[in-house]
């Protein structure tokens, strides 16, 4: 891709185009840290969560689990793994992912690289909205204005103005006050997630995320670069993953226009915790009478501490809708 380009195009490119960062089978592992790569107990919330539903579904003959941006596959094998027998052998447990196919994923577990058409059941969807490609738009004394880059060098230009539908977007999302202000045009994944309503039938779609509301958007902008571990600029050459924190207020109301019929908006320390995972140390009576138990439980609690930390993980925006079925009581705020 040469010249500049509109931040959507070019991310698109970078991470799913021929050769890009995610369609040539980079597992997100090597470049950050997700919840599911910090501890297996986020696998077993998760399987925790697929039960309630289970339950709320009166358990039917088959259930489907849906993890959108599968990476490797780790959410579904661990709860394969962990979840009650009868519900793990009725499952039918899918990955939607656009990388290879890793070799050693059982085969039981279906790999594709879209949504099923109809899904009843839970869908995961962690840290996938953020990879969602948009726009970049910054106001300039003429006027709000889409961002072109480089996508060899990340560069940056002012662009044409936003179509109507952008602003429209901006107006009720996102209004910019000052010259200078940068906004993330989040209506693609707004797009995204109602598709995902849309085909649920019945059951819970969860979307796990960095986020913001309309309170709370940064002033700049969130667009990020990741490789090998740490933040980098986000130049959309396909050397990096790029992302962009989510809007999950606007999605939420995509999903509510698409079907769902219960909502919470809430963190993952707290939906975590009302699932049991409070990082509570052990007692060191414990160091004394078991040691290899006081350090398996210590290990735990450093997990777990890890995954509601609210300046970390627990930090992270959980946008969970229901369809013909309650939303289930750890979500119940």
């Amino acid at each position: 891709m040469d010249g500049w380009v509109r931040w959507r195009t070019a991310m698109r490119q970078a991470l799913y185009g021929e050769g890009g960062f995610y369609r040539r089978g980079e597992r997100p592992a090597a470049h950050f840290r997700t919840s599911v790569h910090a501890s297996p107990h986020f696998a077993d919330a998760v399987a925790q969560l697929l039960a309630h539903v289970d339950a709320a579904l009166e358990r039917p003959s088959r259930i489907d689990l849906v993890d959108i941006g599968a990476g490797s596959g780790e959410l579904i094998v661990r709860i394969l793994q962990t979840a009650d027998p009868d519900l793990a052998e009725r499952l039918n447990p899918v990955a939607v992912e656009l990388a290879p196919r890793p070799s050693s994923l059982p085969g039981r577990i279906t790999w594709r690289p879209t949504l099923p058409d109809a899904v009843t059941g839970l869908v995961i969807a962690n840290e996938w909205l953020d990879n969602v490609p948009l726009d970049v738009v910054e106001l300039t004394p003429e006027g709000p204005r889409l961002v072109l880059v480089d996508p060899a060098t990340g560069a940056e230009r002012p662009g044409p103005a936003p179509a109507d539908e952008d602003l429209t977007w901006l107006e009720r999302w996102w209004p910019l006050e000052n010259p200078g202000d940068r906004a993330e045009i989040g209506h693609p994944r707004c797009t995204a997630w109602s598709g995902v309503l849309s085909r649920l039938h019945a059951g819970l779609a969860v979307a796990i995320d960095y986020s913001h509301t309309r309170e709370t958007r940064p002033v700049h902008g969130t667009l990020t670069g990741y490789r090998d571990g740490h933040t980098v600029l986000p130049v959309p050459d396909g050397s990096c993953d790029i992302t962009a924190h989510v809007a999950l207020d606007a999605c939420a109301t995509a999903g509510a226009e698409a079907g769902a019929t219960a909502t919470v908006l809430t963190t993952q320390r707290r939906v975590l915790r009302a699932l049991g995972l409070t990082g509570a140390r052990p007692p060191i009576h414990l160091a004394h009478q078991d040691p290899r138990a006081y350090v398996h439980a210590l290990r735990r609690a450093g997990e777990e501490a890890e995954l509601i930390d609210p300046a970390g993980l627990g930090g992270f925006g959980w946008l969970a809708q229901a369809r013909h079925i309650p939303l289930p009581k750890p979500l119940q705020d």
